[in-house]
């Protein structure tokens, strides 16, 4: 489902804010109620111009009202972002009862999901921004300047440092190297490295990297790849990173850009 909005014309504040990078922010939700408050907060809060800045949401298979207080706030994001678009798509998978969402027996299943729904999101939503910010909808904070510092990188996939308390062990585990031994807090006295796999609680992607096909794999994807933990391939998050190094692009992390996640 996709509510309606007005594009509106002529809406950048400045000739310097027409010169800076069209960002897209997407966050796909379920059961995000109870952090959807602080999230709207952490957004509003951004340095970046909000003329510059899209939202887009997909809600699915909630039992809490996330998509009725996605609702709520929309509008007051559509005035203040360049646009603010929700879309619903239910896939019919529950977490089953007594299992947390890292079990490893549902990994598969919940990752799967997860890269469709995210690349249901993106094929709804991208227009014509340069830049697409992947972002967890339970992030508890984040510099308020952290889409200028990610831009500044560089690089075409960029991703900073999830922790639960700021220099402490890395929380996002599917961003690593060496096939799975190391994470950023690891290599804290690097300011930039390269990764072989990311992790989506935030990752800003060039645009046109998607627009060139770059997903979120929902299968097991580079088993042949050097990079991917060796016989099994890789999925949603990481398949993407694996996708990306057989499109000839790096993904780079920032260990010490670090971004504080909810504690589960």
């Amino acid at each position: 489902m996709r509510l309606p909005f007005a594009r509106r014309q002529g809406s950048e504040a400045s000739a310097g804010n027409r010169l800076q990078p069209r960002v897209l922010i997407l966050t796909p939700m379920k059961d995000a109620r109870p952090t959807l408050d602080n999230y709207v907060r952490l957004l509003r809060r951004l340095t970046y111009p909000h003329d510059r800045i899209s939202l887009g949401f997909l809600e699915g298979d909630s039992a809490d009202g996330t998509f009725e207080a996605l609702r709520v706030v929309q509008p007051q994001l559509d005035r203040e972002f360049r646009r603010a678009l929700i879309w619903k798509r239910d896939f019919g998978y529950r977490i089953p009862d007594g299992l947390p969402r890292w079990d490893e027996s549902i990994q598969f299943e919940r990752r799967s999901i997860l890269a469709r729904s995210r690349n249901h999101l993106l094929f709804h939503a991208l227009d014509d921004e340069d830049w697409v910010l992947w972002m967890d909808a339970d992030l508890l904070d984040y510099p308020a300047d952290v889409i200028e510092r990610l831009l500044a990188v560089g690089k075409d996939i960029v991703h900073p440092h999830c922790v639960l308390q700021f220099g402490g062990p890395t929380f996002d585990q599917n961003a690593w190297v060496d096939q799975g031994q190391d994470h950023m807090d690891v290599l804290r006295d690097h300011e930039l490295v390269r990764l072989d796999a990311v992790g989506g609680t935030m990752l800003l992607v060039n645009a046109d990297l998607h627009r060139d096909g770059l997903v979120f794999p929902p299968f097991m994807y580079g088993l042949e790849s050097p990079r991917v933990r060796r016989g099994r391939g890789e999925i949603e998050t990481e398949g993407l990173a694996a996708l990306a190094h057989d499109m000839g692009v790096e993904c780079w992390g920032l260990p010490n850009l670090e971004i504080l996640h909810h504690p589960f």
